[in-house]
């Protein structure tokens, strides 16, 4: 299983020194946690770093700074951990586990943004998962039953 068979593709993305108050806005209108960072480089987006929701709160309102003037470069604390989208998704899982993200952009062999995987994206594929093999339990009891007299 790779990551980028189960990576959102559709990636809303912004600019470095675009405003923080610009990202609040478009990640309401979107419907979204989260908004990718990137660096163009011709037609080539490479993922420079991620802000969420959360940083919005603890780095921006809790510290009473202005949103209309900050700019996202100046939120983002640590560059974007990254995962490539042929990479095992359990690789991907346990880079998120270890540095305590959960999203990280993918990228192709050229470091270009494909994708980006959420743990709510493991969380629905495992719900699935789960829900298809309680399936082959009652499958095969019902199974069982129609062979007995």
């Amino acid at each position: 299983m790779s990551v980028g068979e189960y990576c959102t593709r559709d990636v809303i993305i912004m600019r470095g020194d675009e405003s923080v108050a610009a990202a609040a806005k478009l990640m309401r209108e979107q419907h979204i946690g989260d908004v990718v960072l990137v660096e163009d480089r011709g037609d080539v987006r490479r993922p420079t770093g991620i802000v969420t929701d959360r940083d919005l709160v603890v780095e921006v309102m809790a510290t009473g700074l202005q949103a209309e003037t900050l700019a996202l470069r100046d939120i983002v604390t640590e560059s974007a951990y990254l995962v490539r989208e042929d990479d095992s998704l359990f690789d991907a899982l346990e880079l998120m586990r270890h540095q305590a993200v959960r999203r990280v952009p993918v990228v192709d062999d050229a470091g270009d943004l494909v994708g980006l995987i959420a743990v709510d994206d493991v969380i629905g594929l495992l719900a699935e998962m789960l829900d298809d093999l309680a399936a082959v339990v009652e499958r095969q009891r019902e199974r069982e039953q129609a062979r007995r007299p």
